[in-house]
């Protein structure tokens, strides 16, 4: 079981990053990207399931952020647009049970989720 992200960098207001998430032995997980800026606690942003047919965002992302899978890549990606400084953060993705699907509080709680990769930084300039 392992979870590599990867694609973060300095980028300015307004522009784009493509973040990745190597999931390798966590087919049947739902997998998260999660974010953490300093001296915030870490927050989720997106949310798909293990096939891809459920997709989850807070409202603070979308329209700008979108999650998608490769399966037979066994990779996650979040494509993010429109980019503000407020966004600056380490990006983490982590994965999880898929009955964290059917209630919003546990979508998003850190604790449901059982693997996490090592993060990657993305910085907004303004």
């Amino acid at each position: 079981v392992q979870l590599q992200a990867s694609g973060g960098g300095l980028v300015q207001a307004g522009g784009s990053l493509r973040l990745s998430c190597a999931a390798f032995g966590l087919g049947y997980y739902a997998i998260g990207w999660f974010r953490q800026a300093p001296g915030k606690e870490r927050e989720g942003v997106a949310l798909i399931s293990s096939r891809g047919g459920s997709i989850y965002y807070q409202d603070s992302v979308k329209g700008r952020f979108t999650i998608s899978k490769d399966n037979a890549k066994n990779t996650v990606y979040l494509q993010m647009n429109s980019l503000k400084p407020e966004d600056t953060a380490v990006y983490y993705c982590a994965a999880a049970s898929g009955s964290i699907l059917g209630s919003t509080r546990a979508r998003w709680r850190v604790a449901n989720y059982d693997y996490w990769g090592q993060g990657t930084l993305v910085t907004v300039s303004s």
